[in-house]
């Protein structure tokens, strides 16, 4: 289990095994700290809330190497799920996450032409929190949309000894 511990209360995420390059992946970057210190940077109501690529001054983290797309392995984007999120080129996931606020079937794998969003884990508790983070007010920043006007920052990630 991995803890994300924010200045809105704690988030606990379960792993998915059947998707091993994606939890691994996620799984070393919460054990190195990467996740310490920044932002849920993206909050869309009724959508997803948007995490780990930006500090608290807006700036993106250095790159980290991508992954390959393991959505044709992962379980349905349904609320409560944890799903990298990418750019147009379906295997560009790197860091950055996303918690599904509400059943997102439209981002789930379709074909190799339509990969969808690879599902990785879910909330097992703190979904009070996420129900939180996801009415906060939001603005436009940096060029950014969806930014809420105060930051929602990760301040801890813990890893228990079961992952």
């Amino acid at each position: 289990m991995i803890i994300l511990q924010t200045n809105h209360g704690p988030i606990s995420i379960e792993l998915d095994a059947n998707t091993p390059l994606t939890s691994e992946n996620f799984l070393q970057h919460a054990k190195n700290g990467f996740y310490e210190g920044v932002l849920f940077h993206r909050v869309i109501n009724g959508f997803m809330i948007q995490g780990g690529g930006f500090n608290q001054d807006m700036k993106q983290k250095s790159a980290q190497p991508t992954i390959r797309n393991e959505a044709d392995k992962g379980q349905p984007n349904k609320r409560g799920t944890v799903a990298m999120a990418r750019t147009s080129d379906p295997h560009s996931a790197s860091t950055q996450f996303f918690i599904n606020v509400a059943d997102n079937a439209f981002l789930n794998f379709k074909s190799e032409k339509d990969w969808g969003y690879c599902v990785f884990g879910k909330v097992i508790s703190g979904m009070e929190v996420v129900d939180e983070i996801k009415k906060v007010p939001t603005t436009t920043r940096l060029g950014h949309e969806n930014v809420p006007v105060e930051p929602v920052i990760i301040e801890k990630v813990v890893v228990t000894a079961e992952e």
